[in-house]
């Protein structure tokens, strides 16, 4: 029995090299506009019971994103995830139809912000060819990422709005620093763990659990001087996870979840405003009409969606406080009922493990590390919010990634993605070499 030479090329030849990820990126960004175009129509429809004239126009915008990100994802990086990028529009335009069919003035500053988040991630692939450049400036960034997150706190920057001090003002421009410090922070993170992964690895005792009680000790200081529970729990729990996988220790998870318990026992003790958000999530019927309104309000509106929901345009989410930012889930939950919810959760599931999967392939481990922060920033940061407006835990006050209103949240995860994108790039580009 003789083998061609074809047959033996059949048999050696790498998938990957004749994936096409790109035209599946494609494909799967026409269905995204198209999606997001109809639900724009059903919403304008369910509220004036007439076809949007600016339909036409709205899906140029969508189609127009999506080709400014997908010609930059061919260019700059052509061998990445083709999911990553169609899973946020998709997210992104789902929130925009959304805040839309809540207010009008909000969605087309919404949809400013989405133009600059695209313009950001277009810039982040462009001026990062390689993500292991970060690695090199690991104490810069730790600086900036610090600076940034203290920057609220700076006399004639900081701004306090709605009882917490994280946002800042620079001319006429408000931006929130923290959403810019996570970023900065997870590069600093992935790289100082690079060096002493191997010690970690071989020999932990208390003092190496230091970096851990620094992050704690940080979180709480972010906790008390901006009263913001979400950047705190956020910045905590993306220390401890790269930690632990970095060293491969259980006891990492263990004492980062005493020194949690620690924290909150203490702050629920101390602090006035963490006691109110534990009472309400409790109990938020023993005041239906003050602290527990806008819990009580997002119960209902979610019970009022049952399985299918009321239909885009008939709902009433606009009777929730700040529903654009901190509750956009119950009124997603309301007008698209558990199926929208679901799907919701599905997408955010998917972008939560594209991002595992480049860090469990990457061969570098600062690509290893820094995947595996940039995603746990997405998860836990959904979680937290979803979790607060279904009362799993307490609600903490940061937007839902990509779908809630808000011009820094949207800016920042855009690069995020951006980053996703660089690392995805590179480690199927090693895979195929």
């Amino acid at each position: 029995m003789t083998v061609t030479g074809s047959a033996i090329e059949g048999v050696n030849a790498n998938p990957l090299r004749d994936f096409r990820p790109r035209r599946v990126e494609a494909g799967l960004l026409v269905m995204v506009a198209a999606t997001v175009g109809a639900a724009y129509g059903l919403a304008s429809f369910g509220t004036s019971e007439a076809i949007p004239a600016d339909l036409g126009p709205f899906l140029l915008w969508m189609f127009g994103l999506g080709l400014v990100v997908h010609l930059a994802v061919r260019r700059w990086a052509s061998a990445a995830d083709p999911v990553l990028v169609p899973v946020a529009l998709l997210l992104n335009g789902l929130g925009y139809v959304v805040i839309t069919r809540l207010d009008g003035g909000l969605a087309a500053l919404q949809s400013t912000w989405t133009a600059v988040g695209v313009g950001g991630f277009v810039a982040t692939l462009l001026v990062l060819p390689r993500a292991r450049i970060l690695e090199s400036y690991r104490y810069l960034l730790g600086l900036v990422g610090l600076g940034l997150l203290m920057l609220p706190l700076v006399p004639g920057f900081g701004r306090e709005i709605n009882g917490a001090r994280i946002w800042a003002s620079v001319g006429p421009i408000n931006f929130q620093p923290g959403e810019f410090a996570k970023l900065a922070l997870a590069a600093f993170f992935a790289a100082y763990l690079v060096d002493s992964r191997e010690l970690l690895r071989t020999r932990l005792e208390l003092r190496d659990l230091a970096p851990i009680g620094a992050a704690w000790a940080i979180s709480l200081g972010v906790m008390v001087l901006e009263r913001d529970l979400g950047s705190s729990l956020l910045f905590f729990a993306l220390f401890v996870v790269v930690l632990w996988v970095a060293s491969e220790r259980w006891i990492v998870l263990a004492f980062g979840g005493g020194l949690f318990v620690v924290g909150a026992l203490l702050s629920w003790q101390l602090f006035d405003h963490v006691q109110r958000r534990v009472d309400i999530w409790l109990d938020p019927f023993a005041d239906p009409k003050g602290d527990g309104y806008q819990i009580v309000e997002a119960s209902f509106a979610l019970a009022d969606g049952g399985l299918s929901g009321t239909g885009l345009g008939h709902g009433e989410p606009g009777r929730i406080p700040f529903v654009e930012t901190d509750f956009i889930f119950a009124a997603i939950g309301e007008e698209l009922g558990m199926a929208g919810s679901a799907a919701v959760l599905m997408a955010f599931l998917i972008l939560v493990g594209s991002g595992l999967r480049i860090a469990l392939r990457a061969s570098r481990i600062f690509d290893k590390l820094f995947a595996l922060g940039l995603t746990t920033l997405v998860g836990v940061q959904a979680f937290v919010i979803i979790g607060g407006v279904l009362r799993v835990v307490p609600l903490t006050g940061i937007t839902l990634p990509f779908v809630s209103y808000g011009g820094s949240s949207l800016v920042a995860n855009y690069a995020l993605l951006a980053l996703l994108v660089r690392l995805s790039h590179e480690q199927r580009t090693a895979e195929m070499t």
